[in-house]
């Protein structure tokens, strides 16, 4: 036993002789050296250190130490640094063709954490993104975690939000009918009209999930008026026309329409007429006054509109207040304009209105004539005394005495009535409107009949 503990003693002490020979010994003599050295001139040193000057220098020395210490402990904590990139796009991956996600925001925000340089390095270099893998999931809510793809992996990052709930549908699909809504039709030039509009289809597919598809109540391709390069009649194509899903209440539904935009074809027209201007003197003059003249700046306008407004208008009426009116006046007139009429080719008139004396003169035995009986009905008056009336005609003198009595129209309304006997209004119209005319006699008595 001993023989076998004899050499690894040896071992030992050989190593203790060496630690004890080349480094014990020399640090042994450093340290009485120096004790040697602060004996010998310890008041030499005492009176360096004694110094003003010897503080301030020991004192910078340490208070740089201390300083080069604590930068580089802050260093590494300072440097930790955090920058949020917003609203980046979510990426799904699925089959697009069998199912319909819902509940996957489309952008997240990006918190990454780590060394400023190490940050910008990450923005500079292109990424996948964020996405999330729902391959292999089945129809119905699913809880899933969102990936971010960074080839910095110094760094550190949280997503906001990290994780989502989605809800998977199977996709169908249903062919749909296009219509047509125009928009920014007040930016059109008043004097043009779109007649026409043909679309390169009428129908498209609609694909989604089975309960939005079921909202669907009209599929409309947006014609933008100021789309068109440039307004005038004649043909402009429009491509690219987006097309919107709506549901009853004309909110837009979420869906996938194929294809997703239209080519439209506008016919551009641009109908006008010229027509005259009629005066409409408006309101009762003041006692003892009639209208002897009105005349106007210009006697026919020009309109612009759809083609069956200006078909339809033979005059434009415009209407002047002359209420308790006691003295000649002019009047600036703004004319306004008949449904479906757009543009006018002057916006106002002045109508100068002459007074005069006012005197009457009565037309005996004129003819009452009937108006909107309904067609399944006819009428007879009850009496010789109720077919015909006398009508006082009231006005300037040089009008009434050159007045033609077939230009005043005695008659009743019968808007609304049905068989039997009835006591009528008696209205009366004249072909000259400077004039007033009234019946003498208020009501007549007719009787309503069935054909």
């Amino acid at each position: 036993m001993k023989k076998i503990i004899r050499p690894f003693i040896k071992l030992f002490l050989s190593i203790a002789s060496i630690i004890d020979k080349f480094i014990v010994v020399p640090i042994t003599k450093l340290i009485l050296r120096i004790m040697d050295f602060f004996k010998e001139n310890g008041k030499t040193i005492d009176k360096f250190a004694g110094k003003k000057s010897t503080l301030l220098i020991v004192s910078l020395l340490l208070a740089f130490i201390v300083y080069v210490v604590i930068d580089q402990q802050s260093t590494v904590m300072l440097d930790q640094y955090a920058e949020i990139l917003d609203d980046r796009p979510v990426t799904a991956i699925y089959n697009e063709e069998l199912y319909v996600i819902e509940g996957l925001p489309e952008t997240v925000d990006i918190t990454l954490i780590g060394q400023k340089r190490h940050i910008f390095l990450a923005k500079q270099n292109p990424t996948s993104g964020v996405s999330v893998d729902l391959t292999g999931l089945a129809p119905g809510n699913h809880k899933v975690r969102l990936k971010y793809t960074q080839t910095m992996k110094s760094l550190d990052y949280k997503l906001d939000p990290s994780t989502v709930t989605v809800t998977i549908y199977e996709k169908e699909s249903v062919n749909k009918t296009l219509t047509v809504d125009l928009l920014h039709q007040d930016n059109l030039d008043s004097k043009l009209y779109i007649s026409n509009i043909e679309l390169d289809r009428t129908n498209v597919i609609v694909k989604g999930a089975a309960y939005k598809l079921k909202q669907i109540a009209t599929v409309k391709a947006l014609v933008d008026v100021d789309a068109i390069a440039k307004q005038q009649a004649g043909e402009t194509t429009l491509k690219d026309v987006p097309l919107v899903a709506y549901d009853s209440n004309g909110k837009m539904v979420d869906v996938e329409i194929v294809p997703s935009t239209v080519t439209a074809k506008l016919t551009i027209t641009s109908p006008s007429k010229t027509v005259p201007i009629k005066i409409v003197p408006k309101g009762t003059l003041a006692f003892g006054k009639s209208i002897k003249e009105m005349t106007t700046d210009i006697t026919t306008l020009t309109i612009y509109g759809t083609q069956d407004a200006v078909d339809s208008i033979e005059q434009i009426e415009v209407n002047v207040d002359v209420d308790k009116l006691s003295a000649d006046k002019e009047f600036k007139v703004t004319i306004k304009k008949p449904n479906g009429i757009t543009e006018l080719s002057s916006k106002t008139v002045n109508v100068n209105v002459k007074l005069d004396d006012s005197t009457s003169k009565e037309f005996a035995n004129l003819s009452v004539l009937t108006e909107n009986l309904d067609s399944k009905y006819k009428v007879q008056a009850a009496s010789v005394e109720d077919r015909q009336v006398t009508v006082v005609v009231k006005g300037s003198k040089d009008i009434i005495d050159n007045i033609d009595a077939t230009s005043i129209h005695p008659y009743i309304d019968l808007t609304n009535y049905g068989p039997g006997t009835h006591d009528v209004e008696v209205k009366v119209t004249g072909d000259d409107l400077r004039l007033n005319y009234s019946s003498k006699t208020k009501k007549i008595t007719v009787v309503i009949t069935e054909k």
